[in-house]
């Protein structure tokens, strides 16, 4: 084979496999979310303040694509949009992150992220309440997802309601990072503060899948996708702020600086909000939904491997 074919077949491969390093890179960028963010709460930040910074972030690091990108695209905003991305600031920046963020605190990094596989059951069944997925049962691929439905809502059951014998890790053993002795009860959580985690964690899927349903609808009228994730960070970045004052009253809790809290707050608003919204766009436009929330299981795995390191994480039979 000559230089020329050389270069043409790996030019080739490249370009092929870009979608898949990319979303591969994205589940990394995740699971690096969710070790931070247990460690800052570990430390005793408040998750209310914490997704105040975080959209706050969001806002600033996206906010400057969507003016210059879309500057002439960006529709009219009536007032049904307005409401639309009103609801979206809430289901999403809101109830989505104060629950996972209160469910995490209770539970840990890996069981979060199992849990959180239940968005696409959840998802798909409100689209077939709404009628924006057809299901017929005469056909296999209807009946794959349903079977596939109902078996994540069995395994998130088992895993909230059963508690099996520890896992040992060869490396666990010796493993005695510094931040898994900052963890209070949060890390060794009884047995009720896990269930409560798990209904957390279940209300803030389903908030979540709803931000989903909601934002398909939206982005159909609003077709500025920049501009339509800025205005939505910034909305939820004001609702936070209210529910923080009227939840948080401790002055102090709002105090953030050059540590941990600082960086779980930069990390999630710039990684987890920005960058994970625009690179997920691009492989969308190109290999569709499907193909982007296939990669989501792999967060669970890359977590328990760097929560089994850094934080100790220890990993349950069931879970």
């Amino acid at each position: 084979m000559d230089q020329g074919n050389k270069l043409g077949c790996f030019a080739w491969f490249f370009l092929t496999s870009k979608p898949y390093i990319a979303m591969i890179c994205l589940q990394f960028g995740y699971a690096g979310m969710n070790i931070i963010t247990k460690v800052s709460l570990n430390l005793g930040m408040s998750h209310y303040v914490l997704v105040v910074y975080r959209h706050a972030f969001a806002t600033a690091a996206i906010a400057p694509f969507a003016i210059i990108l879309e500057r002439n695209i960006r529709p009219k905003i009536t007032f049904s949009l307005f409401l639309q991305m009103f609801a979206l600031g809430l289901l999403g920046p809101v109830i989505d992150q104060n629950f996972f963020y209160a469910g995490l605190k209770f539970t840990s990094p890996t069981f979060s992220c199992a849990m959180s596989n239940m968005l696409p059951a959840m998802t798909f069944v409100m689209a077939v309440l709404c009628r924006m997925e057809k299901l017929d049962l005469k056909k296999a691929r209807s009946q794959a997802k349903v079977i596939g439905t109902v078996l994540t809502v069995a395994g998130a059951m088992l895993m909230t309601l059963y508690k099996g014998n520890v896992v040992e890790l060869v490396w666990t053993k010796h493993v005695h990072p510094h931040y898994a002795d900052t963890a209070s009860t949060t890390t060794e959580s009884s047995d009720k503060e896990w269930v409560i985690g798990s209904i957390l964690l279940i209300i803030a899927t389903f908030a979540w899948a709803s931000f989903f349903i909601l934002q398909n609808v939206t982005m159909r009228r609003y077709t500025a996708p920049l501009s339509l994730t800025c205005l939505v960070c910034f909305i939820g970045t004001l609702q936070s702020i209210v529910v923080t004052f009227v939840i948080e009253h401790k002055p102090n809790a709002w105090t953030i600086g050059w540590d941990m809290n600082l960086l779980a707050a930069a990390y999630a608003g710039i990684v987890s909000s920005s960058i994970a919204y625009y690179v997920q766009g691009l492989v969308m436009e190109k290999r569709g939904p499907v193909f982007v929330t296939a990669f989501s299981p792999l967060i669970m795995i890359i977590v328990a491997i760097m929560g089994s390191f850094i934080l100790a994480e220890k990993i349950y039979m069931g879970g």
